[in-house]
């Protein structure tokens, strides 16, 4: 098993967050409650408003959404799988910055990293599981 990425010194908390290929390295320090993600404002970087809420939902939670800076680096994946790669690194980088947050964010589900990846092909198959169509002629 992969060890957990977390690590905090006095100003800045960082943790690394996954979900099927997307990685997201989350940076998380006092502020006045900035998100940037690669570089761009969050709500630039996920247009819709389903993935901005899914990025916001664990500083929500824990009602710290305006007092936290959060800089996050995301590579791999589609945008939803970077959106959740990003929930789950701002949650364990606030675990690593306040333990005490640790039941509230377990009980939103925010910390169990989703392992559901694609399955791979088999052979004789079209896709994993989908087999040739038959035809007649």
């Amino acid at each position: 098993m992969a060890t957990k990425r977390i690590t905090k010194n006095d100003s800045t908390t960082r943790a690394v967050g996954r979900r099927k290929e997307a990685a997201a390295r989350v940076k998380l320090m006092t502020g006045k409650g900035t998100i940037t993600v690669n570089g761009r404002e969050y709500t630039e970087y996920f247009p819709t408003k389903i993935h901005q809420n899914v990025v916001m939902s664990p500083l929500r939670v824990v009602q710290k959404d305006g007092s936290l800076d959060v800089t996050v680096r995301v590579v791999g994946g589609g945008v939803a799988g970077q959106a959740f790669a990003v929930r789950h690194g701002i949650s364990r980088a606030l675990i690593a910055w306040n333990p005490e947050l640790k039941p509230v964010l377990k009980a939103e589900g925010f910390l169990t990293r989703d392992s559901r990846a694609k399955e791979r092909k088999k052979p004789g198959l079209t896709r994993a599981r989908r087999g040739h169509q038959w035809r007649k002629r």
